[in-house]
C-alpha cells in the first residue's frame, strides 16, 4: 500500500530545547500545513521524534522523516544531539542520551501543536537514542520504531565479550571526527582528517592518545580511549545510555518494533530487546528481521547483501511500514496486522550466479509467534578429530587440534555483521576543493555475504589469495554434504573447550553454509552466515577479567548473532575456528596487557578439544516444520 501525502509542510528550524543541565538542544519542527494557505494546522498531532548526530538538515533526514511523514499528519522533530552540528554542549559518544532524549520528550509534549503522544524512530544511533530515553520511562513516549539499535554494549556491538569492535575507531576517524562542530569551524582540522586513511591507522595499531589522528579533537579522542580501555567490571558499563539490559524492568512499556537484519552490526541486540522485552511488558512488541545490511530506507530497498542475492521478495518499504504502525498505534486508523514475529529465511534460491555477479541464496518471509521460535529443536553439533561437524557426541578420550595465533598475521574479515568500516574516499583535491561531506566512503572489510576467500582488495591480505579456510590459524569442521534440507532460524551458540599457552588470547567461531561446486562457481562458494569472539579473560561473559593458567582447559561461550538459513542437500554446515578476525574486532596480543594499546606481541599455540570431557559444540536452532 502507497499512502498520498494529505498536508502541506511548514517548517521551524533551530528550535532551541534546554536540557535538565541548561544545554541547548537544536530542533527543526515540521508541522502538517494547509496546502492551500500553506498554514500549520490548528488541529494537535501525536509527534514522531528523530535524535541524530549525523546532521539534522540532511537531504535524506529532511525528506524522509521530516517532510514524508508531516505530509501525513504528523509532527516531526529532528534533533541535532548534543555537540553535534547546530546543538550546544560536547559531543561523548552516546553518554547522555538517556536524560537528554528523556527531556526532549517532555518538552515536545508540551508544544500546543502536539498532542501530548510521542513516537520515536531511526536508525543506529537514532536507534541507540531511543533505548537510552526509554530507560527513562517518560510518560508522553507513546510508540517506539527501533531499527537496528543496540541492546548492552560491552556484551556486544561496542565491545563484544571483552574484544573491541573498531568500527568505532573508523566511525571516530571518518563520519565521527571529519563533521566534528570544531572540524566544521576549523578547516585545519578538516584537512588533517582528509588526509588519513584509517586502513593505515589500523594496519599500524594500537594508536595512543594524544598521538591519534583525533588529538585536534581532545573531546572525541577522549571517548574513544575510555571505550577502548575501560575495564568491564566498571560502572561505566551500566549507564543506562550504553546499556539497556541492565535498566529493562524500568524502562517504558510502550509499543514497539525492533527491527533489524541478519548481516546487520546490531543483529544480537535487536532479537535480544525484543526477547527481554516482549516477556516483561504489557503492550505490542514486534520483531522484524530482514537479510539487509546496515542502514534504513535505501537499505531495505535491496535485494543483496554483500555478495550474495536474496530476490524482490525481500524488498520493504521502510517509510510505508513505520507509516501503518504509527498510525495503528498513536492514530487508531488504518491496518497494522504484521505478524509478532517475522524474519527472512535465506537459502532457497538455485545457487545460480546473478547478472551482478551475486550468488542467488534467495529466501521467503516467515512469521513466528515469539523468538526464539516456540517449536525450535536446539542441536548441538560437535566437532570430531577427523575435522567432522555432527550430531554425535565424540567418543575419544584424547583428542585436540592445536595451531599457532600470531597477532602480527591475524585473519582477514569478509564481510559478516559489519558496519562503519570506513576511511574517506583518498583525494588529491583540498577539503576546500573537494568536502569532507562531497566525499564518499569506502568500506574497508565489506559487509554482507561473501565468499570466505580473501582477494587483492581484503584488507590485510597478502597473496598468495585464496580461500581463509587455507590458512594454518583456522581449524575447519564440516558435516558430510547433506542429503536434506537443514532449517535454522535462532540464536547460535557455541561452547568451545579450550587452552593457551598465553597469559590471554581470543577464540573465535564463524558458522558457514558451503556450497559445493558448480558451473557457475567452480570453486564453490563458503557463504558466511554468522560469527562471534571471546577473550580469555572475559570468558564465561564475565565483567571481571581472570587470566587463564598456560594449558589449562577452559570453556568459552559465545552467541553467534542470530540468523535464519536453509542449508539446501548438497551443502555442508561448517564451522570455522580460529583466533582473530580483523579488523572486525581488535586483535590479542597474547601478552595479558592492557585491553587496548598493549605494544607487545606474542605468538600464541592454542588448541580446541574435540573429545568426550571437553566436547566442542555448536548448537543449532533447527526447525522441523
Amino acid at each position: 500500500m502507497v499512502t498520498n501525502p494529505e498536508y502541506g509542510v511548514t517548517v521551524q528550524h533551530d528550535v532551541l530545547m534546554e536540557t535538565r543541565d541548561g544545554t541547548k538542544l537544536a530542533t527543526d519542527i515540521y508541522r502538517p500545513s494547509n496546502q492551500e494557505t500553506h498554514k500549520p494546522i490548528n488541529e494537535p498531532k501525536p509527534a514522531l521524534l528523530v535524535r541524530t548526530p549525523y546532521d539534522k538538515r540532511n537531504r535524506q533526514r529532511v525528506e524522509h522523516q521530516g517532510n514524508w511523514y508531516a505530509k501525513r499528519g504528523y509532527v516531526v522533530a529532528i534533533q541535532d544531539v548534543r555537540g553535534r552540528y547546530a546543538s550546544d554542549g560536547e559531543f561523548y559518544l552516546l553518554i547522555n542520551e538517556a536524560e537528554d532524549g528523556a527531556d526532549t520528550v517532555e518538552w515536545l509534549a508540551e508544544q500546543p501543536y502536539c498532542d501530548g503522544q510521542i513516537g520515536t524512530m531511526g536508525t543506529s544511533y537514532m536507534a541507540w537514542v531511543q533505548n537510552a530515553l526509554a530507560t527513562q520511562d517518560p510518560s508522553p513516549l507513546a510508540a517506539m520504531f527501533v531499527n537496528q539499535g543496540a541492546a548492552n554494549a560491552w556484551k556486544a556491538t561496542l565491545r563484544h565479550n571483552g574484544t573491541f569492535e573498531l568500527r568505532w575507531l573508523t566511525w571516530a576517524l571518518t563520519i565521527g571526527g571529519g563533521f566534528a562542530k570544531q572540524g566544521l569551524e576549523d578547516l585545519d582540522i578538516q584537512r588533517q582528517l582528509a588526509n588519513v586513511d584509517t586502513r593505515d591507522v589500523l594496519a599500524n595499531e594500537p594508536v595512543s592518545p594524544g598521538q591519534s589522528p583525533l588529538r585536534h579533537l581532545p573531546n572525541y579522542e577522549e571517548y574513544l580511549f575510555d571505550y577502548m580501555e575501560t575495564p568491564g567490571d566498571d560502572e561505566f558499563w551500566t549507564s543506562p545510555s550504553i546499556n539497556f539490559e541492565a535498566h529493562y524492568d524500568e524502562s517504558a512499556d510502550v509499543p514497539t518494533v525492533y527491527a533489524g537484519s541478519w548481516y546487520d552490526s546490531y543483529a544480537k541486540a535487536t532479537c535480544d530487546n525484543f526477547t527481554a522485552l516482549a516477556s516483561r511488558k504489557e503492550s505490542d512488541h514486534f520483531l522484524l528481521m530482514g537479510a539487509w545490511t546496515h542502514g534504513g530506507q535505501s537499505t531495505w530497498t535491496k535485494p543483496y547483501s554483500g555478495e550474495t542475492a536474496f530476490g524482490d521478495e525481500m524488498t520493504r518499504d521502510y517509510l510505508e511500514t513505520k507509516l501503518r504502525f504509527f498510525d495503528h498505534y498513536l492514530k487508531e486508523k488504518g491496518t497494522w496486522n504484521e505478524p509478532r514475529v517475522q524474519y527472512f529465511q535465506m537459502g532457497t534460491g538455485d545457487g545460480s550466479s546473478t547478472t551482478g555477479g551475486r550468488l542467488f541464496h534467495g529466501g521467503e518471509w516467515k512469521a513466528g509467534a515469539d523468538w526464539p521460535l516456540p517449536d525450535t529443536s536446539f542441536t548441538k553439533y560437535y566437532i570430531h578429530g577427523d575435522n567432522s561437524l555432527k550430531p554425535e557426541r565424540p567418543t575419544d578420550t584424547d583428542s585436540s587440534t592445536t595451531y599457532e595465533f600470531d597477532p602480527r598475521n591475524p585473519v582477514p574479515t569478509l564481510g559478516g555483521n559489519c558496519s562503519s568500516y570506513y576511511t574517506f574516499e583518498p583525494r588529491e583535491e583540498s577539503v576546500e576543493e573537494f568536502p569532507l561531506e562531497n566525499r564518499p566512503t569506502v568500506s574497508i572489510t565489506g559487509r554482507g555475504g561473501y565468499d570466505q576467500r580473501t582477494r587483492p582488495t581484503t584488507f590485510g591480505a597478502e597473496p598468495p589469495y585464496g580461500p581463509l579456510e587455507e590458512r594454518n590459524d583456522i581449524v575447519v569442521f564440516r558435516t558430510p554434504p547433506l542429503s536434506e534440507a537443514v532449517k535454522l532460524a535462532g540464536p547460535i551458540r557455541v561452547r568451545l573447550y579450550g587452552s593457551t599457552d598465553a597469559p590471554d588470547t581470543d577464540f573465535t567461531a564463524k558458522l558457514i553454509d558451503e556450497y559445493p561446486t558448480t558451473a557457475d562457481f567452480p570453486s564453490g562458494f563458503a557463504l558466511n552466515l554468522t560469527d562471534s569472539i571471546c577473550r580469555a579473560r572475559y570468558r564465561g561473559y564475565r565483567t571481571d577479567p581472570d587470566f587463564v593458567e598456560p594449558d589449562e582447559i577452559y570453556t568459552f561461550e559465545m552467541e553467534l548473532y542470530p540468523t535464519a538459513n536453509v542449508f539446501k542437500p548438497g551443502h555442508r554446515i561448517r564451522l570455522d575456528i580460529s583466533s582473530s578476525n580483523y579488523p572486525r574486532y581488535d586483535v590479542n596480543h597474547n601478552t595479558g596487557g592492557d585491553l587496548y594499546g598493549d605494544r607487545e606481541y606474542a605468538v600464541a599455540t592454542n588448541t580446541v578439544y574435540h573429545e568426550t570431557e571437553f566436547p566442542t559444540h555448536i548448537e543449532l536452532p533447527i526447525q522441523t516444520e
